[in-house]
């Protein structure tokens, strides 16, 4: 017959719609391997069986919580040991020199384990040694600890997708996105994992992600097997200051949508790392363009460079106040990355108005990289209102939950939007170059 006891799981928000428990059932069955000459009593077995269960919000019923195929592992792996419940024996003397097993009225209990055969051939006399019982009781603290790891890692890893109203509030940021959000995962490797899931936070992952890592090898490319392998350190700083911010920043922003669910601390740590990168990147993508454009204009250059960095520290500074990464500062937020990032036309109409009638304008270098640099610029707008919007979710809440939201389009036009920048900063580069010769005459 089995006992089943059901332990309630208390953790604030794992599991907070459910109403999850641990169910433990077990049940006694004989040993009818135990057939040995020196122990011929019955042995019975105590098999655990370990399940998480909780209820199903459409039914009121209990179901198992786990994801698919992880009953029958963790089920094998929770038969952790087995106890010998009626070997009740007493080693004794009788004067012959030898010690004999005799049963006793003593309930002595042994405890044995499963697939430890030996103790039951060698006899009670050896398991009751000092040393055997040391091993049997480290032995059983190990296993002991082992059910801890099992249910621990069932725990880290068995999680199904939450509606928005059934999140914390900390978790909740688009109520337009209603289901198939991650719930809080205690666990860095769980929220590791959950990259290889599908929830909102998926495609915003990878999206930037995999852009990280194709900016990583194009920036490998580019000094060192390009033409810019043999510029100018200088340039190569120039152009490395874009690379590395755009680097950083896709990083930034890939952790912010891996750990978001972790926990509140880790939410806003990662939130405030991930507008750090988008101020950075708007400064590294801001000096190269006033280092080529004010090529042979020193003072120019050097100004716009010096308020470019001060903006960008006070963007820094903003981003790192713990109110700004609230959601209803969203947006707050758009309106400062987007006027950080209007700074940047000041420059422009100063280098349009002052070149505009010199040769310098009509090169088809520069023509291309203007035609790129307003290409980014509007990218970037679109972005940033398609962001602060939450276009398209806003007209169908919950049609958008796992492709073609807001942010995942955000991501896809900051992508775009950086891919023309470096092509309008290295066709100003190409000018500056291999035209002018690095000097400044045409």
């Amino acid at each position: 017959m089995a006992n089943i006891f059901t332990i309630p799981i208390k953790t604030e928000n794992k599991f907070a719609d459910d109403n999850p428990s641990i169910q433990i059932e077990v049940t006694e069955v004989p040993d009818l391997n135990n057939n040995n000459e020196k122990n011929s009593e019955v042995i019975n077995r105590e098999e655990i069986i370990i399940k998480i269960v909780g209820q199903d919000n459409s039914t009121g019923q209990q179901t198992s919580i786990m994801p698919p195929n992880a009953e029958s592992s963790i089920t094998s792996t929770a038969t952790f040991f087995e106890r010998n419940a009626e070997s009740n024996y007493l080693d004794a003397d009788d004067g012959d020199g030898d010690v004999d097993q005799t049963k006793s009225s003593t309930n002595c209990n042994g405890v044995r384990l499963r697939g430890h055969q030996q103790m039951d051939n060698d006899g009670h006399n050896q398991i009751h040694q000092p040393n055997q019982l040391m091993m049997v009781s480290k032995k059983l603290v190990e296993k002991a600890g082992t059910m801890e790891h099992a249910m621990m890692s069932i725990l880290h890893n068995a999680w199904n997708l939450r509606h928005f109203h059934h999140l914390p509030q900390w978790l909740q940021d688009n109520d337009f996105l209603l289901f198939g959000h991650r719930p809080p995962l205690a666990s860095f490797t769980a929220c590791f994992w959950s990259i290889f899931r599908l929830h909102t936070e998926t495609m915003n992952i990878w999206t930037h992600g995999l852009g990280c890592i194709c900016f990583v090898f194009l920036s490998i490319y580019l000094f060192v097997a390009s033409a810019y392998a043999t510029i100018p350190m200088i340039d190569k700083i120039m152009l490395g200051i874009f690379l590395f911010t755009a680097i950083l920043c896709l990083a930034f922003s890939t952790c912010y949508h891996t750990l978001a669910c972790h926990s509140h601390q880790v939410l806003v740590l990662v939130c405030k790392l991930d507008y750090c990168g988008i101020s950075l990147l708007i400064a590294g993508s801001i000096v190269p363009c006033l280092y080529y454009a004010f090529y042979c204009s020193l003072y120019s250059q050097i100004s716009y460079t010096i308020m470019t960095i001060f903006l960008c520290a006070a963007s820094v500074t903003v981003s790192f106040s713990a109110k700004f990464s609230e959601p209803q500062y969203r947006p707050l937020r758009a309106a400062v990355f987007f006027s950080y990032a209007f700074f940047s036309f000041i420059p422009a109409v100063h280098w349009f108005l002052v070149h505009s009638d010199d040769e310098t304008f009509y090169h088809s270098s520069f023509r291309t990289a203007v035609i790129c640099l307003t290409a980014m610029a509007i990218l970037y707008i679109i972005g940033a209102v398609v962001y602060a919007l939450r276009i398209p979710e806003r007209f169908c809440p919950g049609k958008f939950d796992f492709y073609f939201h807001s942010h995942q389009l955000f991501h896809i036009f900051v992508i775009l939007a950086a891919i023309c920048h470096l092509r309008g900063i290295t066709s100003m580069a190409d000018f500056r170059l291999f035209v002018q010769q690095s000097t400044c005459q045409l």
